[in-house]
């Protein structure tokens, strides 16, 4: 039986399982289409690029894809499948018709939800309890086509994106190894999205996590892990400097002294941790802070401002 032949685009950590999984079930992948990694970018995910040279894969990284390029790099016979894992850029129609049997792309959410931009950040940022992958057909708008194959998997109280994008990488692999054997042999069934469900996203920049400290405590909490490390991390001015929130934990459980402590939004040292109390009364403790580049615990909390108690409430304003 003749192997299926795929054009692949990939980048990020879901390039490299998806790829991973198109070798190891034998697809012959005649060409990949990735990025280079861009300067100043914190690379914290895995290479597809270096996947390539392992698997001794032709992998080219043009900063746009230009038809007539591929095209060339091509075998005589075309390709069976054109894919995209996490490539970063929309692929024009013209290239969605080089596959014979189909172009078909691996979205990080469970669509209709959350198509278009970083949707597990968005979706930890707005307190979901769900994330996932898809495979879809591609077609000229982002993320709108049939749906393949979807897995989801849980977002628990304190994961982090970082954490969640692990789990939806798991499986975007676990989606297109269960889906690969009917795209191949034509058995697959897709179903239309309905697009007047879930929405679309728009991409975030790291002034988009600053902290509104008229929020409540799980909205703040919920900022906090939506952009935690590796991403730039949430943070609001601090005593003419920048606090950066990088962890905290949910629910959190206050000291037993919280309950005779002035109200107001303030953070404090309590039992050795630093806390947030936010606008709605609640309690949040910090794990991990940093003020001005340097790392804040309790101690110094208290060393820096001569008391265990730091109100925020001209930051309210």
């Amino acid at each position: 039986m003749t192997r299926p032949r795929a054009l692949v685009f990939g980048y990020h950590e879901v390039g490299v399982r998806c790829l991973s999984v198109l070798i190891s079930r034998g697809v012959d992948v005649s060409l990949v289409v990735s990025h280079e990694d861009a300067a100043g970018e914190n690379i914290w995910f895995g290479s597809v690029a270096a996947l390539c040279a392992r698997a001794r894969i032709a992998c080219i990284t043009p900063d746009r894809p230009d038809l007539a390029d591929i095209m060339a790099r091509l075998p005589a016979g075309g390709v069976d499948f054109v894919f995209s894992f996490y490539y970063r850029q929309m692929l024009p129609e013209a290239l969605l018709r080089l596959g014979r049997r189909g172009a078909f792309n691996m979205h990080g959410s469970l669509l209709p939800q959350y198509r278009g931009r970083v949707p597990v950040n968005w979706a930890v940022l707005r307190g979901e309890r769900h994330a996932g992958a898809t495979l879809h057909a591609m077609v000229a708008r982002a993320d709108a086509g049939d749906v393949v194959d979807q897995q989801a998997v849980p977002i628990l109280d304190n994961d982090t994106a970082h954490d969640v994008f692990g789990k939806v990488s798991v499986a975007a692999e676990i989606v297109l190894e269960r889906s690969l054997g009917g795209l191949v042999d034509g058995s697959a069934v897709l179903q239309p999205q309905d697009l007047t469900a879930g929405g679309y996203f728009s991409g975030r920049k790291p002034a988009d996590g600053l902290i509104d400290l008229k929020a409540d405590a799980w909205s703040i909490h919920n900022l906090v892990r939506a952009v935690a490390p590796p991403y730039p991390g949430a943070f609001f001015p601090l005593a003419g400097g920048e606090l950066r929130i990088l962890r905290t934990w949910w629910p959190a459980r206050p000291p037993d002294a919280s309950a005779s402590s002035p109200g107001g939004v303030a953070l404090l040292a309590r039992e050795g941790k630093l806390w947030l109390r936010s606008v709605d009364g609640a309690w949040l403790e910090i794990l991990e802070a940093e003020l001005d580049g340097a790392p804040l615990d309790a101690d110094r909390l208290c060393n820096r401002f001569d008391s265990p108690t730091v109100p925020l409430t001209d930051s309210l304003t």
